[in-house]
């Protein structure tokens, strides 16, 4: 007897909230290596500002901005004192409080006194949490228990990124093998928090691991041929100077290739299996060659968009930086030649493989897999 779709769903959301809780209590190995340890992190209010000490020169400001604040939480809450903003000439890293504004500070003290305040950035986890809970709020009321599952796999995403891939790579772990089994454990989860433990999770986690599995080999040719070093992912050189001189940044860039397609790929997975698997379901006689065509079919069309998906989202967080070259008057063959842009077309060339390569295969895989129990014609 075939057991029901909502049992099957249930218990891969009991697996998924194990998991959750599970990482949720799983060290990452790092929590004593924060920079500011001794200090301690509170939110305040700005009730005035000093603007006297900031020297501008155009663009760039340098200098001091000193705020009268007022704690609002931590063991000085209610308390006032001075707190100091450095600026250090770059628009990217600095920021100009005003009068009302709220800010996260790090208080050095001894004993119950305060030494000193540095302000550290406007605060906005409060801003992020009512954003993310407005979008779990629509996928319930839109979604229903879908809905709750999506929310349930984002969730999990971000903890098991957090939580088991970044501390991998700091590690000194093989990002390639790292990266490939994060993704694989995560396309697994996810598609199984969709369909439930059957024949389709089998179809649509199949296609996806072996597009990306595609997407990785590309990412690892392209970047050797293209002699691409890791350090044009941003931020990436500064680990270096910070005691990670052992890192392979060569190596993480080419795990963020396919890790950056992995959702893509999930989705192109899903979205295929679903249209065969509808297909079968209105027309139970099909044969598997019937089924795979068909699939094909959605594929192709499929296709038609998704390989445009990572071309606009590459672009997009690059925008500036061609800006500045059609800025400068720089030359369409210098624009392709420099190694940010070279690494914009592996990550966009790569990725788009890897979803290229996961329609068929989940077309195929789909046609073969859900045509199991068929009725004969």
């Amino acid at each position: 007897m075939k057991r029901p779709v909502a049992s099957r769903t249930t218990v891969t959301v009991l697996v998924s909230l194990v998991i959750v809780v599970f990482l949720l209590l799983l060290p990452t190995g790092y929590e004593g290596a924060l920079q500011f340890r001794d200090a301690v992190k509170c939110k305040v209010k700005i009730l005035s500002v000093d603007n006297s000490r900031i020297i501008d020169t155009g663009l760039i400001r340098t200098g001091q901005q000193v705020c009268r604040i007022r704690f609002l939480s931590g063991p000085f809450k209610g308390r006032e004192t001075e707190g100091w903003n450095m600026l250090g000439g770059s628009l990217a890293q600095d920021k100009l409080f005003h009068e009302g504004d709220s800010a996260q500070v790090l208080v050095n003290h001894q004993g119950g006194e305060i030494i000193s305040v540095n302000l550290i950035d406007h605060y906005r986890l409060g801003g992020e949490l009512a954003l993310s809970l407005a979008f779990a709020l629509f996928l319930l009321c839109f979604a229903g228990m879908t809905g709750l599952r999506a929310v349930l796999s984002f969730i999990l995403t971000i903890l098991v990124l957090w939580k088991v891939l970044v501390p991998s790579f700091l590690k000194g772990y093989d990002p390639i093998f790292s990266g490939f089994l994060v993704t694989t454990f995560l396309t697994i989860v996810i598609i199984a928090l969709v369909y439930g433990f059957d024949r389709r999770l089998v179809a649509a986690a199949g296609g996806g691991v072996l597009g990306l599995g595609f997407a990785a080999v590309l990412s690892i040719l392209c970047t050797r041929i293209f002699k691409i070093h890791g350090a044009v992912m941003p931020h990436s050189e500064s680990l270096l100077y910070a005691g990670y001189e052992n890192l392979n940044l060569t190596r993480i860039f080419m795990a963020s290739v396919f890790v950056g397609a992995s959702g893509s790929v999930m989705d192109l997975a899903v979205d295929i299996t679903s249209a065969v698997h509808e297909v079968i379901r209105k027309c139970p006689f099909l044969s598997k060659k019937e089924a795979v065509c068909s699939g094909m079919h959605v594929a192709k069309a499929a296709m038609g968009t998704m390989t445009t998906t990572l071309l606009l989202a590459y672009t997009g967080s690059s925008i500036a930086l061609f800006m500045t070259f059609m800025a400068q008057g720089t030359p369409l063959y210098n624009i392709l030649n420099n190694n940010q842009v070279a690494a914009e077309i592996i990550n966009t060339i790569a990725g788009s493989f890897g979803l290229a390569t996961t329609a068929p295969f989940t077309a195929l895989l789909a046609g073969i897999v859900l045509t199991g129990n068929s009725p004969k014609r």
